[in-house]
């Protein structure tokens, strides 16, 4: 039966860097024939706190969020899942992480300033409207400054992996960040594994350690990624004995990123969500 279901466990809204309201993304995600859908914004879940009574929808919706981490001085994001959001585990997370946030942001502003940029923090708050302040609304920034012509040249030169604006410093470590998903319930998993640009190995021994750490799944498909792709993936999921997980990692509506428009998941791996519908 689930395997007829389209399902979304990677979605983002405005209180964190989407484009849409939660209640926009629920609507979107009905629109476009999501049976389950999680939301994930980055280190914040106060998306459900507009959703308000998740069982009036007409779609099952797991609570979710997308925490940020490092690992041997990589970036890395954890997506947990099937969270139990009254848990003080998960609050103690999220008040640990915005507060990170904020110091990052400053941070961010400063070295940014220091490349000789008029960089105004104040106006990148204004520009985040209220939700946790990221990197996207520096880029919207540098962009409104004229300082680049677009938001993905505001990554290439300043914000992207190594760039001034790149700071990782700050983020909980990846065992605690595991342990506040497990400790109120959720299932902790790698997201979008080939972003983060590891070789084979490097990412084999992420694995292992996320493991170790009590994580237990990982995205197997990431958005419309090529079946070779998946594949690779599909068999380390197996050899680690990991859950699968798939989302659209969706953030604002496009023809190349859309809720529940997702390569297959392969029938090999056994699926996250295989015991929430028992």
């Amino acid at each position: 039966m689930h395997e007829a279901m389209k399902i979304d466990l990677h979605s983002h809204t405005l209180v964190s860097d989407g484009s849409l309201a939660p209640i926009e993304l629920v609507s979107r995600a009905i629109s476009q024939g999501v049976d389950v859908l999680a939301v994930t914004d980055h280190d914040s879940i106060g998306a459900y706190d507009v959703l308000g009574d998740l069982s009036a929808y007409p779609i099952k919706i797991i609570p979710g969020i997308e925490f940020s981490t490092q690992w041997r001085g990589i970036g890395i994001h954890i997506v947990g899942l099937n969270l139990d959001l009254t848990n003080p585990s998960i609050l103690q997370g999220v008040a640990s992480q915005e507060s990170a946030r904020r110091n990052r942001a400053e941070l961010i502003a400063e070295k940014l300033v220091k490349t000789g940029l008029p960089v105004d923090i104040e106006r990148v708050r204004i520009i985040a409207n209220g939700s946790n302040v990221g990197r996207p609304h520096f880029a919207q920034h540098l962009v409104e400054l004229g300082c680049v012509k677009d938001i993905a040249t505001a990554f290439k030169k300043y914000l992207g992996n190594g760039k001034a604006g790149d700071v990782k410093q700050g983020w909980a470590e990846l065992p605690q960040i595991v342990k506040w998903v497990t400790d109120c319930g959720g299932i902790a998993v790698v997201a979008h594994p080939l972003k983060y640009k590891l070789t084979r190995s490097k990412l084999s021994n992420l694995l292992d350690d996320f493991a170790e750490a009590g994580g237990r799944g990982i995205e197997v498909v990431s958005g419309q990624q090529s079946a070779d792709k998946t594949q690779m993936l599909a068999k380390l999921c197996e050899q680690k004995g990991l859950l699968a997980s798939c989302g659209s990692d969706f953030h604002q509506p496009s023809s190349w990123s859309e809720l529940g428009k997702m390569s297959p998941l392969p029938k090999s791996c056994k699926p996250v969500w295989d015991d929430w519908f028992s």
